[in-house]
This record gives structure tokens, C-alpha cells and sequence, in this order.
């Protein structure tokens, strides 16, 4: 079994949109040959909170606007570290860079399928290591704060 079309447009649409809101990182894998609940994840990140609420609200946003399609279920708004949004033919994370470090999803689904995706999408990849080499550069170009 394969994702639907469906599906593969659900997965387009939001991995475009997060694109579109500098997400980092943007991977889909189509794990409908071992999961009978859904048939694709989106993984994405972003470097803080309030950056992974604005991928959200713009997944959200264009999969009604563009495809009539509501999240069934919504999870994790209350710090925004990590948000799930579950159409049923897809579930979608977006998870803060700390997060998607420490649970590594893309390790529990690595021998499933990368899906294709929006060249915009996949031009993300890496960004979230080079974010975190240029944040390393800046702090160590920071005085240390002793103004004595």
C-alpha cells in the first residue's frame, strides 16, 4: 500500500507552506505500509517557539483554504515546543529544533519512504545545523557581559 493522492497533496500543500514560514529541516515519509492509522508524517522544525506556532498557523491556514481540510485533532499548543496537527491521511509535526534533536522521529521512520517534495521543502534541509553554527558564532563574538 502507498499514500493516497490525497494525501501526497496534503503533504505538498503543508510541506510548501512551512517552506514558505522558513521552517528547517522539512522531511515527509510515507509510512502507510506500517501504520494502518495514517498514511504520511511531515516533520519540521524551527528555532523557537513562537516560529513553530507561525508553521502551524500556515499549515493550517492553507491545507483549509487550498484543500477544504481541517485538523481532526491539535496538540501541543500550550508551549509550542512541539505541535501535531492530525488530518487522518496525514499527521504533521512541528517541533522546536531542541525537540526534533532529542526525538530524532526521523530515526523511528528512516527504512519507510522519503516522499518527494516541493523543491522549496527540501531547500530546508540543513538549515536548522547551519541556525545553530550561526547562533555558536555569536555568542562566542558576545562580550561576557562584565562591564566593570
Amino acid at each position: 500500500m502507498t499514500a493516497t493522492d490525497r494525501s501526497l497533496d496534503l503533504i505538498n500543500t503543508a510541506a510548501q507552506a512551512a517552506a514558505d514560514k522558513l521552517a528547517h529541516d522539512v522531511i515527509a515519509y510515507d509510512v502507510s505500509d506500517v501504520l494502518s492509522i495514517t498514511d504520511a508524517f511531515l516533520l519540521a522544525s524551527a528555532p523557537n517557539d513562537r516560529q513553530v506556532r507561525a508553521i502551524v498557523d500556515e499549515i493550517e491556514e492553507r491545507l483549509q483554504k487550498e484543500l477544504g481540510a481541517k485538523p481532526v485533532r491539535r496538540e501541543g499548543d500550550r508551549e509550542s515546543r512541539w505541535i501535531l496537527l492530525d488530518y487522518i491521511d496525514i499527521v504533521i509535526h512541528v517541533q522546536h529544533s531542541e525537540e526534533r534533536v532529542f526525538y530524532a522521529l526521523e530515526r523511528l521512520w528512516k527504512d519507510c519512504p522519503e516522499l518527494e517534495l516541493p523543491a522549496d521543502a527540501k531547500a530546508t534541509r540543513g538549515k536548522a545545523q547551519e541556525h545553530a553554527k550561526l547562533q555558536a558564532a555569536e555568542a562566542a563574538e558576545e562580550p561576557d557581559g562584565d562591564w566593570r
